[in-house]
């Protein structure tokens, strides 16, 4: 049995009060699971709206059983005749896939993304364009089989961008190189990692908004109670609200 887990962290840039990037979550038709991640031009309101309008496209043909890359083309499809490819978005769609047992990657995002496993650090980064500007635009597509060990990482460029005020540079490739495979950490404890060396090349004050996927494939612990544990599948999420009823502690 494995573990499936993913974690998902997302920060706004500091000169705005939301972000652009939105992240949906569908289970698939057939098993599995699949994680939608755009990136609107720009920040606040308005890239909010058109990110969110992309994933709601996008998470209603995956749940009718729509194939992943013709999801991506069909909402590039969409997003160019609606915006006159006057609009770009990235999107990421990475799914699993228990019928399959494969995880795939679906990318029409310039920033890449990472798989970490036993075997060392590939870095996907062929050249792919934004939805949106060009008619004939199309995805890359990567296909991975699913083994324990295994850890997949997506963002937006946000996090690319950290430290270029200081001329500063997160230096991914060789960070995530060292990551200890094997001692098998949950995906949050890789997400924060990274977000927190993000927020301290940028002073605590974002210049782009910010989203950080993690994939992580696990074995399954050996029971150390009995009856062993039933396979439920759980959700946690924590959001911070700043209201004027309690204001943020920091400012």
């Amino acid at each position: 049995m494995l573990d499936i887990r993913v974690a998902i962290a997302k920060i706004n840039a500091a000169s705005s009060d939301e972000s652009g990037d939105t992240v949906e979550i569908i289970e698939r038709p057939n098993g599995g699971f699949s994680f939608v991640l755009v990136d609107g031009q720009g920040s606040g309101r308005g890239a909010k709206s058109l990110s969110n309008l992309l994933t709601a496209r996008a998470i209603t043909m995956l749940k009718d059983g729509a194939r992943d890359d013709s999801v991506a083309m069909a909402v590039h499809d969409y997003l160019y005749t609606y915006r006159m490819g006057q609009d770009a978005a990235t999107l990421n769609i990475l799914s699993v896939d228990f019928a399959t047992r494969t995880i795939s990657m679906v990318r029409n995002n310039p920033a890449p993304f990472f798989v970490l496993t036993p075997d060392g650090t590939q870095h996907y980064a062929d050249e792919v364009h934004p939805i949106g500007l060009y008619a004939q635009t199309r995805p890359e597509v990567t296909r991975l089989p699913l083994q324990p060990y295994t850890y997949v990482m997506m963002f937006t460029d946000g996090l690319l961008r950290a430290g270029e005020r200081s001329q500063q540079n997160l230096d991914l490739p060789n960070y995530l190189a060292g990551w200890p495979v094997h001692t098998a950490h949950p995906p949050e404890v890789l997400t924060e990692v990274l977000l927190e060396r993000a927020l301290v090349l940028d002073a605590y004050a974002p210049s782009d908004d910010s989203s950080i996927v993690t994939l992580a494939v696990l074995p399954v612990k050996p029971a150390t109670t009995m009856p062993p544990a039933y396979p439920v599948r759980r959700l946690t999420m924590t959001v911070l609200f700043d209201d004027e009823a309690h204001p943020s502690p920091i400012r």
